[in-house]
């Protein structure tokens, strides 16, 4: 019997450890991002996330009393780890496109003013597109940049020799450094920040077609997202959006959000 007992009293400890560690899912919001986009998301030196969005998304989660989680997604397969629930919206400068729209996804207002551009070493002479005819151009998977290229891009896309698709920006760039590409097609916020970072290299700004970013939320989530955007406006207004923003003066002008 004494043993007995003392088994049911480690069963009941067990579970009550286990519910007093368990998260409460219903009041944690995941964030999912790419790890490796600064300014608006990446991961810093001490292993925590940094960046415009997280920033953001953090001030969003405590004005909302939520705890703030982050996700780092595969971003060619983000919407499938979105539709997975591994996380709760996409939100690391994601482009608003239609085709998502299309499928069902619920898109925030866009709140970022994006274009796309070509980045060179300084040296090389490359001053516009067309001097990068038959030149090995890098691109990461997933993106909007990727997208263009293959569609309404495509025609400068066949004047290079072949277009090389990365899993990150950081692998694009790596290419570019060590000379197995002559250029990497890049969002204009990323390339600014890698050559404000990086001596030696260049932007070539071309208009590429403009875009905007978003946050991508799962269909059927519109409260959500609702949720979200009332908190990011209460922010605009109490100028908690603005301070967050201050601390990206590359990115502070193209933010529709504080410049309507």
């Amino acid at each position: 019997m004494k043993k007995l007992f003392a088994i049911m009293l480690a069963v009941i400890m067990v579970l009550s450890f286990a519910a007093c560690g368990k998260k409460d899912s219903a009041n944690t919001f995941t964030m999912g991002i790419d790890p490796e986009y600064p300014p608006f998301s990446s991961m810093a030196d001490d292993g925590t996330y940094t960046g415009f969005d997280v920033e953001v998304c953090q001030a969003v989660c405590e004005k909302l009393g939520w705890e703030f989680e982050v996700f780092g997604v595969n971003w060619d397969e983000k919407l499938i780890q979105l539709d997975a629930k591994e996380c709760d919206c996409i939100w690391s400068g994601m482009t608003i496109l239609d085709s998502m729209k299309e499928e069902g996804y619920v898109i925030s207002k866009p709140y970022y003013d994006n274009e796309q551009v070509l980045v060179v070493k300084a040296d090389t002479g490359f001053k516009a597109s067309n001097d990068l005819k038959d030149k090995m151009v890098a691109v990461q998977l997933g993106t909007s940049g990727e997208n263009l290229l293959a569609d309404d891009l495509k025609e400068l896309a066949d004047s290079f020799k072949k277009v090389v698709s990365c899993d990150s920006f950081p692998k694009c760039f790596t290419e570019l450094e060590y000379g197995n590409v002559d250029a990497v097609f890049v969002d204009k916020p990323v390339a600014d920040n890698f050559v404000s970072s990086n001596e030696g290299y260049a932007i070539i700004d071309e208009d590429f077609g403009a875009e905007q970013y978003g946050i991508a939320f799962r269909s059927g989530d519109k409260e959500l997202c609702e949720k979200v955007e009332g908190a990011i406006d209460e922010l605009i207004k109490d100028g908690t959006y603005e301070k967050i923003a201050d601390k990206y003066p590359d990115i502070k002008n193209n933010l529709i959000l504080l410049n309507k």
